[in-house]
């Protein structure tokens, strides 16, 4: 089975090759390349998983003196349970790229981008250390910079694809030192070694965490993730909800033998903070995707919050250290859940601005349920999921995160419960504005729903939305994540399931009732102050970074550049030659060719002349 994993690796790459040279005026043939090479991708993925066999291969790829790096595959049970969402997943959104990138000028580069996203991603989930890791790391940092400016021509779109790239590389240089950390201290970089034996510090997951907080956008690192919205709606279900952005929460459950108590606390801390932060932000929200990129930042931290509460090493009765994984289950299960109701919602928001002819304001839709009832049915099922409705995919996982905070920290366990309100709230705004009531413009008035290749995988997202908890469906060969999903029993249990149903109530309760009249019943008219300090709140990061560039890293730029122009190149570099050149710049200076300015400088000559002249004479 070795060749067929490589063969999933090797064939988005083959697809992006084949679009880049030959089909990049053939926007119909590359899109169906794409499909094809997505299907063939899910397949392969899925069959590897099932076969059951987990291998190991790898083989030198660059050596410098004692140096080298290698590039092999780890396929275990985690990698299978990964390559299957991002497999099935991914070919969902291909298929509903089809209808919604139909008329697009530019779809052989979109499916071309869309293919180099696929050999990225799958590179990370196959590589078997950390060198390989960071290759393909970066190679998704790339291509969701094609991905979110595919609209180039919008200065918002190529705003946002710098926005993501930078603050992507200022958690990848954390990542970078980690690695080479880990590399100096240990010797290796191969998982599978570092399982058996390692250095431990705080200092080096604390640093391989800086990867995981900018590709999955935790705080402070979360501001490009809303703006990344300005991709085409697929690439948001994509990159965004389901796959780049979990890869960081994959990431973490890859180096968690690596972990220690101080380093888990604040890896706990950051997912904990950021979800609730990413959930008050949500609710101040107009724009359908703007919403979804917010919730998406919640449930992250909910992920990132779990892997910190659950992944404390300890020694096994033959003295080696071992992880006591929880939180590895726990963070997994919950990204294998929300990558399906997450992706459908992100999907759904995309059918109905397809159908509103690209309307995202939710203030101005409303009444869609009668116009597009099977875009309202599924949108429904993904509200349901995430929100924790019972027996739907995000109850289960979401419980199981609940649990291990309840166990593990009280305080931890309070403010998830509290964001779990706020997930109900503003998910249940958004359903009720976008679906209920009345059309409230001329583009909602006449939505209509799409074809084929737009609602069938809205179907499939969202059967695995209803079925993807039930972890007793799932062929044995996951077990050995499933078995680490951490389950509550006796009182724990009662607790657990009592807090759902409570936050659940108390959340759409709030959100149906305060828009109980459409958006003139809103958040804003009710409390402007609390609405004012969220959007303030949500404001707040950007605001400090837009002040930390214009007033102290430009001005710090800017005086490098002098001193490097007239001190390093100019005295020191060019030496008398340099201040030749100085004089030379300020002679030519005086040479305006303005009239005015030589009379000036006339008189100003005869002064100086008169004035040496006279002291002359008078020594």
């Amino acid at each position: 089975m070795p060749q067929h994993a490589v063969l999933v690796l090797v064939l988005p790459l083959i697809s992006a090759a084949v679009i880049a040279l030959f089909l990049r005026r053939a926007g119909a043939v590359a899109a169906t390349v794409s499909v094809l090479a997505a299907t063939a991708i899910a397949t392969i993925a899925v069959i590897l998983a099932l076969h059951g066999e987990r291998f190991e291969r790898s083989f030198e790829w660059l050596r410098l003196g004692g140096f080298s790096v290698s590039l092999g595959i780890k396929f275990d049970d985690l990698a299978a349970l990964m390559l299957c969402v991002v497999g099935v997943v991914g070919l969902c959104i291909h298929v509903f790229s089809l209808g919604y990138m139909r008329d697009d000028a530019a779809r052989a580069r979109y499916f071309g981008g869309l293919s180099i996203f696929m050999f990225s991603m799958i590179g990370i989930v196959l590589a078997d250390n950390l060198f390989m890791m960071f290759i393909f790391w970066e190679l998704v940092g790339f291509s969701s910079y094609v991905l979110i400016g595919h609209w180039h021509e919008k200065q918002s779109a190529s705003d946002a694809a710098k926005k993501a790239f930078i603050a992507n590389r200022v958690g990848d240089f954390g990542f970078l030192l980690g690695i080479v950390m880990c590399y100096w201290s240990n010797g290796t970089v191969n998982l599978t070694a570092l399982g058996s034996q390692h250095v431990y510090s705080t200092l080096i997951p604390l640093l391989l965490f800086c990867g995981a907080v900018g590709k999955s956008a935790q705080l402070p690192l979360q501001v490009w993730l809303p703006d990344a919205m300005e991709g085409p709606t697929p690439v948001s279900a994509l990159i965004h909800a389901a796959t780049m952005v979990a890869a960081g929460v994959y990431m973490l459950c890859r180096i968690h033998v690596l972990m220690v108590p101080e380093a888990l606390n604040v890896i706990m801390w950051t997912g904990t903070v950021t979800a609730l932060y990413a959930a008050l932000c949500a609710i101040t929200q107009n724009d359908i995707k703007k919403v979804l990129a917010y919730s998406t930042l919640s449930q992250l931290g909910y992920m990132v919050a779990a892997f910190g509460l659950g992944s404390l090493p300890q020694l096994d009765e033959r003295g080696r250290m071992v992880a006591m994984a929880a939180g590895v289950g726990a963070a997994m299960f919950h990204l294998t859940t929300h990558a399906c109701f997450k992706a459908l919602l992100f999907l759904g928001s995309g059918s109905v601005i397809h159908g509103c002819h690209h309307e995202q304001d939710i203030f101005k839709m409303g009444g869609l349920a009668k116009r597009m009832p099977l875009t309202f049915v599924t949108f429904t099922i993904g509200v349901a999921a995430i929100i924790g409705l019972p027996f739907l995919a995000g109850f289960f996982s979401k419980d199981a995160i609940l649990f291990l905070a309840f166990a593990n920290n009280k305080a931890v366990f309070a403010v998830l419960a509290f964001t779990a309100v706020l997930t109900a709230l503003y998910m249940i705004r958004l359903w009720k504005l976008t679906f209920l009531g009345t059309a409230r413009s001329d583009h909602a008035a006449h939505a209509h729903e799409g074809g084929l290749t737009l609602t069938s995988p809205l179907v499939v997202l969202a059967a695995f939305s209803i079925l993807a908890g039930y972890t007793g469906i799932y062929p044995k060969v996951f077990s050995g994540v499933f078995e680490l999903i951490p389950e509550a029993h006796g009182s724990a249990h009662t607790i657990i399931f009592a807090t759902s149903l409570a936050v659940l109530v108390i959340g759409v309760a709030t959100g149906y009732l305060l828009y109980a009249s459409g958006p003139a019943d809103s958040l804003a008219q009710k409390s402007p102050g609390l609405f004012g300090g969220l959007v303030a709140l949500k404001n707040s990061f950007d605001v400090a970074y837009n002040y930390y560039v214009a007033k102290i890293q430009q001005r710090f730029a800017m005086l490098l550049n002098f001193l490097e122009q007239i001190f390093l190149a100019g005295l020191i570099i060019r030496g008398l030659a340099g201040v030749v050149g100085l004089f030379g710049l300020g002679a030519r200076a005086l040479h305006t060719g303005n009239l005015n300015a030589y009379v000036y400088w006339f008189l100003f000559g005869v002064v100086v002349l008169w004035g040496f002249a006279t002291g002359a004479l008078a020594f």
